[in-house]
C-alpha cells in the first residue's frame, strides 16, 4: 500500500481511539469493570492503580498490530497497530501527566484546549458525576467556557 493510504490509515486510527476510549470508559469501566477503575476515582496519592491494567489491555492490540505487520512487510496492521499506540501515548501524557500530575510537571496551562478538557475531566470526578467519559475531546461547552473565561481575563472582567 501507498505511503498516503499508510498515513491515513494511523490518523483514523488515532482518531478513532477517542471513540473507543469514551465506549470503553462509559460501558465497560463505568459498568461490569467498574473494579478495575473504581480507584481511579478515589485520591489517595498511590502511583499505581488497578485502573492501570486497561494501558495493558488496550496496548495488546496495538502490539500484536504492529508486531504481525512489521513481520508482513510492514502492511496495513502495522500503521493501524502505530496509529492505536501513538493514542495511547498521547492520552498518557494527557491524562496521567497532565490532568493527575502522576508526573509533576506543565502545571501551570494557558492553552484553552488543554483547560477546557482538564475542566471537563475534572467534572467527570465529582462525586455522582455520570458524564464527561472522553479523553482527548470534551463537550463544546468547556470549550466554550475557557473561550469566555480567555476573553475575560484579556479585556480585565476576571480576576
Amino acid at each position: 500500500m501507498g505511503a498516503f493510504f499508510n498515513g491515513f490509515l494511523l490518523i483514523a486510527a488515532f482518531l478513532f481511539m477517542e471513540f473507543v476510549a469514551w465506549f470503553t470508559h462509559k460501558y465497560v469501566m463505568h459498568g461490569f469493570l467498574w473494579i478495575l477503575h473504581k480507584d481511579h476515582h478515589i485520591r489517595d496519592g498511590r502511583k499505581f492503580e488497578w485502573n492501570d491494567v486497561f494501558a495493558l489491555i488496550f496496548a495488546l492490540p496495538s502490539f500484536l498490530l504492529v508486531f504481525t505487520g512489521a513481520g508482513a512487510g510492514f502492511d496495513w496492521r502495522f500503521y493501524l497497530g502505530l496509529g492505536i499506540a501513538l493514542y495511547g501515548l498521547a492520552y498518557f501524557l494527557f491524562h496521567d501527566v497532565l490532568v493527575h500530575q502522576r508526573i509533576p510537571i506543565l502545571n501551570k496551562l494557558r492553552n484553552r484546549y488543554l483547560r477546557a478538557t482538564l475542566a471537563a475531566h475534572y467534572d467527570h470526578h465529582k462525586p455522582h458525576a455520570h458524564y464527561n467519559y472522553g479523553f482527548l475531546v470534551a463537550p463544546w461547552k468547556y470549550y466554550r467556557m475557557e473561550w469566555q473565561r480567555a476573553k475575560s481575563v484579556k479585556t480585565g472582567k476576571l480576576q
